[in-house]
């Protein structure tokens, strides 16, 4: 490979991008308005779940009950006394999710042996939603419920505060304040990067054949392997720079941990843009028009991307032959990097695995771009 004609269609290439105001906007502004917008859109956090209260019994103990839901950052309570009727109309004007009921005789089952009853109404609509909010709603209950019952022992027993057998506490490991942004944005930023990178390269060989262009390159003396790898060294310096602000914004407009090293954080994203580089060029070179070879490219690369890679959706609840297919998507195992990195602080000893499949991937992909593009005409 001559290092000379290879470095001239890179000029030619970051000309072109240059020049060229959609290109631009693909390249820079697209992925960083992607990220700032899922990043602040796509939440899995459930909080002020808004909650109505329908007190029977208006005693104490039951206004101590909705003040343990009130004094929880997870629900927003408000009271109402128009019954049944009532909830059902907030819940179809979907101005409620939820509804407690506390019956009349609440207070004076407390403490019996049947216990104290309590009703809550939950809009299914939202599964996902009303789910987490009604693990919300057991945990306040529960804690309630202890309360009780260490009120109840103590009062029987002296004076004297009961011991138990089980201490159990909860603690959380590299996400200790559970926040999804944490989880989203690492993983979010695999999935544009791939995407971006393998939609710009997808037209550049297409468009030197629709344009006319290639003719004249095919009669230089520049090699297939040259024109390919100068025509994706400006988008390689393009995806690493998107991949800088990424990490900066990550860091400092969503504030989310990076505990891992940084070079081995950009060198796994090296070996994932050569491969997904190359993935567009050999997609460009079969294509061979710009509007074919796109499609190709978010076909190929926002769902299985999206939907496939463990970005949003665990690959262990997917069914077995699911499973099997998220194998063979690249994205899968750089989100994985990206994660460990970020939250863990894992490096190489403990991902080595899936820096092995990014460099197969990055080596097919080679393979396949430079065998498929014959510098000659039909």
């Amino acid at each position: 490979m001559n290092l000379g004609r290879t470095l001239a269609v890179a000029k030619k290439e970051f000309l072109h991008v240059a020049r060229d105001p959609r290109s631009l906007m693909l390249a820079f502004f697209i992925p960083l308005f992607m990220l700032f917008m899922f990043g602040y859109a796509l939440t899995l956090d459930v909080d002020r779940v808004p909650l109505l209260v329908w007190d029977s019994s208006n005693t104490p103990q039951s206004r101590d009950f909705v003040e343990a839901f009130r004094g929880s950052r997870y629900f927003a309570v408000s009271e109402g006394g128009g019954g049944y009727r009532q909830i059902e109309d907030a819940i179809e004007r979907r101005e409620i999710l939820m509804a407690l009921v506390i019956p009349h005789s609440f207070a004076g089952a407390l403490g019996k042996a049947g216990g104290a009853s309590a009703q809550l109404i939950v809009d299914g609509s939202d599964s996902n939603t009303a789910t987490i909010a009604l693990g919300y709603a057991r945990a306040v209950a529960a804690g309630y419920s202890t309360s009780i019952a260490l009120d109840e022992m103590k009062r029987f027993s002296g004076g004297q505060p009961p011991t138990y057998p089980l201490d159990f506490r909860l603690r959380v490991w590299f996400n200790e304040e559970l926040k999804s942004k944490n989880y989203i944005i690492p993983g979010l930023i695999g999935v544009i990067m791939m995407i971006i990178t393998a939609l710009l390269t997808s037209l550049t060989v297409a468009r030197e054949w629709e344009t006319g262009t290639m003719e004249q390159l095919v009669a230089t003396p520049i090699r297939g392997s040259e024109l390919l790898v100068g025509k994706l060294a400006p988008y390689f310096v393009i995806g690493m720079a998107d991949m800088v602000l990424a990490v900066l914004m990550g860091e400092y407009l969503f504030h989310v941990p990076l505990r891992g090293s940084l070079l081995f954080l950009f060198c796994s994203a090296t070996v994932f843009f050569f491969g997904v580089l190359f993935m567009g060029i050999f997609i460009s070179v079969a294509a061979k028009g710009q509007l074919l070879a796109s499609q190709i490219a978010i076909v190929s690369t926002y769902l299985p991307a999206f939907l496939l890679s463990g970005f949003m959706f665990s690959i262990e609840n997917m069914p077995p032959p699911v499973r099997a297919i998220t194998r063979v998507i690249p994205a899968r195992y750089f989100v994985t990097i990206l994660k460990s990195v970020y939250l863990k602080g894992l490096g190489l000893a403990e991902l080595w695995r899936e820096a092995s499949v990014l460099a197969l991937f990055s080596a097919v992909m080679v393979f396949l771009a430079i065998t498929r593009f014959k510098k000659k005409i039909g």
